[in-house]
């Protein structure tokens, strides 16, 4: 499966523009299996609380409609952050992937929601963190800070996910969860682990970019800079065989011993 990321400075409270050049990106990338936008692409993420309320939206709300209609023109399946306003009139920090037939496959809510800023304008997702199948490849999604908690990508391997998709949008001076972390998780779960990261400034936050989509063997198969970037690669299967070899981790586990931590 060919995936890409884009990194990307972000294009606050500007719904219209966004869409706009995720079209173009789209557009412009050959041979993409999936494409990957970062945490709140729709809208920004350093927003607020009002601009929040105001441009959150339906899972299958008109951004929605728009992003599968172009990812049936481009063959491509879709993965993008936003806010949403879900049923019960709550606003979660989201990311939906719509397939290359314009079918939303999964919509997940962060669940571990960052600091002052998360806390302020969303509510925190359930405990819901399905594995789904796109192209052959059992998919797991997570939202930035959800991947510093090594118990969400473990459970999403022990329920078979093959990789594991994580827009973000995290920021100086937390460099090295981008650099190390995201490695780390891949290793320890015999996965791959795509992280589409922001460039830039919003605010006064700092993007640190690195985006990067990390092999089963821990090493980074494509990898941004601090800057604007499109980056692919091709995840292999005898990858996720060939790391099996020599790492036990999975096998090895005893969940009796760890039983009493998740009441702590």
């Amino acid at each position: 499966m060919r995936v890409a990321l884009y990194q990307c400075p972000p294009l606050p409270l500007d719904v219209a523009g966004n869409l706009q050049r995720l079209s173009e990106i789209a557009r412009r990338s050959k041979d993409v299996d999936l494409l990957v936008l970062p945490e709140m692409f729709l809208t920004g993420y350093n927003i607020g609380v009002q601009a929040v309320t105001r441009l959150a939206q339906a899972n299958d709300g008109e951004a929605a409609r728009q992003i599968a209609e172009l990812a049936k023109a481009t063959g491509m399946a879709i993965v993008y952050g936003y806010p949403e306003r879900g049923e019960n009139g709550h606003i979660y920090n989201s990311v939906q992937l719509i397939d290359a037939h314009g079918k939303s496959l999964c919509n997940y809510r962060k669940t571990h929601l960052f600091g002052e800023l998360d806390h302020s304008m969303f509510t925190k997702g359930p405990d819901a963190f399905p594995v789904f199948e796109l192209n052959g490849w059992k998919l797991g999604l997570l939202i930035c800070y959800d991947i510093e908690f090594p118990e969400n990508t473990r459970r999403l391997a022990l329920a078979g996910a093959e990789l594991i998709v994580v827009p973000t949008a995290n920021m100086a001076p937390y460099d090295f969860i981008a650099d190390v972390t995201v490695r780390c998780r891949a290793f320890e779960n015999q996965c791959y682990v795509a992280y589409a990261n922001y460039c830039g400034r919003e605010g006064s936050i700092h993007y640190c970019g690195q985006s990067s989509i990390a092999a089963p063997n821990g090493l980074q198969v494509a990898l941004a800079q601090q800057d604007e970037a499109l980056i692919t690669a091709t995840l292999e299967r005898q990858q996720l065989l060939d790391a099996k070899t020599g790492n036990f981790y999975l096998a090895d586990r005893r969940p009796e011993l760890y039983r009493e931590l998740s009441t702590r």
